[in-house]
């Protein structure tokens, strides 16, 4: 159903889930995906950003245009290339396949990831932000860790934003006191962190 823009809107209760792609709507149907095209989704999920290269590698492919072809022919509605040809999932595939993006984690290790692909700030906020044995502490503490050690002024907001952000990663912890404070959910050698262009 469109509306007088030709613009695609859905009434209550629709099952599809609506895509914006070059700014033009796609409508997708989550139940058209197999059991491998939604896993194969998930780790553009995990993986991301990503190249063929290491899709190739992680799916047993012969080259990176028959990664490029499995990409357009089976999940075309659910990722983008960004400006560095980086191959992206839409917030709609993560949300269908229920994975954090940019996590990877070994199945071994009780859910603790083994790799977090980060913006450069969420990277240095992991770097200085309490261990897992040290007391918590606030947005601010860490606001001034992250400006002693790396010679930067982020604003308190992108630092919360950071800190929230690994937290759904499931390597930050927040407790509750006076206000919210933070510390490692996990030991810092335990994971790698990888930074991403943002």
């Amino acid at each position: 159903m469109t509306d007088l823009n030709g613009r695609v809107r859905f009434e209550s209760g629709c099952r599809n889930v609506l895509t914006v792609r070059d700014e033009r709507a796609v409508v997708t149907d989550d139940s058209a995906l197999s059991a491998e095209a939604k896993e194969r989704l998930a780790d553009v999920v995990r993986l991301q950003p990503t190249k063929n290269k290491e899709l190739q590698e992680r799916w047993g492919m012969e080259s990176g245009s028959e990664v490029h072809q499995y990409l357009e022919n089976e999940l075309k509605d659910y990722y983008y290339r960004d400006d560095n040809s980086l191959i992206r999932a839409t917030s709609e595939a993560a949300e269908l396949v229920d994975v954090e993006p940019g996590v990877e984690s070994d199945d071994d290790a009780g859910g603790v990831p083994s790799v977090i692909r980060v913006p450069e700030l969420e990277s240095q906020v992991f770097a200085v932000v309490a261990g897992p044995d040290e007391r918590s502490e606030s947005v601010v503490s860490v606001l001034n860790g992250v400006r002693d050690a790396f010679d930067a002024d982020p604003a308190v907001e992108d630092v919360r934003e950071a800190l929230q952000s690994l937290r759904r990663k499931g390597v930050v912890e927040v407790i509750y006191r006076t206000v919210p404070t933070f510390r490692l959910a996990v030991e810092r050698d335990a994971v790698d962190v990888e930074v991403t262009e943002s």
